[in-house]
């Protein structure tokens, strides 16, 4: 008899969201996290990477093109995630992608220079997955490379090598983008985002009792059977937590 493929899965750390997908992202695999500003794809990718060192002891890497590494860092401290700590002990790096593109002094020890090609930035990354043994990967985000590399005319081809390497490298990633419009199903910023990613996770806000509630839609996972209901979701002093079974939307 043939032997049953299974496919390994990654927690994502996020409570409630692995029993939407199976158990966990397919370990290797990159995911397009997806929605409108405010929504929570950068908590969103931070958690997946921080609960992956503290619960699972796999190291991650954060690539943070919006937001300083300080600024990060002080904004996880109100969930009780202390970055730093798993920084010193080598098992997270993140990637200061921010300052030297406003032209300000970076003291962090990984920083993107600011005149970086698209196979610099790509080599960068791999470097620093390689530099901790990295399992996990999030960048943040991916309008962001677009405009840090000057090269948006080029972004499908970027994307596409960005994805070939984080293949290559085994990693399970996260990959974050605006939701252009997605009550119109324009769900990424380029329009192509997710076609190059194996999964797509869409955060966002519907309107109820005069209240703007988040939810989460799978829209996309590949090996992975998963619902296409809208789930609520909140963010509180835990990060993300997911209600599978709550009150659809």
């Amino acid at each position: 008899m043939t032997p049953k493929y299974t496919v390994e899965r990654v927690k994502s750390g996020i409570p409630g969201f692995d029993e939407l997908i199976e158990g966990g992202f397919p370990r290797g695999t990159t995911v397009l996290v997806t929605g409108p500003t405010g929504s929570g794809k950068t908590t969103f990718g931070v958690q997946f990477v921080y609960k992956g060192v503290e619960l699972y002891d796999e190291p991650g890497v954060i690539v943070t093109l919006e937001e300083r590494a300080q600024d990060i860092r002080k904004e996880m401290l109100a969930f009780g995630w202390d970055l730093e700590k798993y920084e010193r002990e080598g098992k997270i790096a993140i990637v200061d992608g921010v300052s030297s593109v406003v032209g300000l002094p970076s003291e962090e020890q990984y920083v993107l220079e600011g005149n970086l090609n698209p196979e610099d930035f790509l080599r960068y990354i791999y470097r620093v997955v390689k530099a901790i043994d990295a399992k996990r990967l999030v960048i943040d985000s991916i309008p962001s490379i677009a405009f840090r590399l000057r090269e948006e005319s080029k972004i499908r081809e970027v994307l596409l090598q960005l994805n070939t390497i984080l293949l290559e490298m085994g990693v399970t990633s996260i990959l974050t983008t605006e939701a252009a419009d997605p009550a119109h199903g324009r769900i990424s910023r380029y329009g192509m985002e997710e076609y190059i990613a194996r999964g797509v996770v869409l955060l966002d806000f519907v309107e109820k009792d005069v209240e703007l509630k988040r939810y989460l839609l799978i829209r996309k996972m590949r090996e992975t059977s998963h619902s296409m209901k809208k789930y609520p979701f909140e963010i509180n002093d835990r990060g993300v937590v997911v209600y599978p079974s709550g009150e659809l939307y």
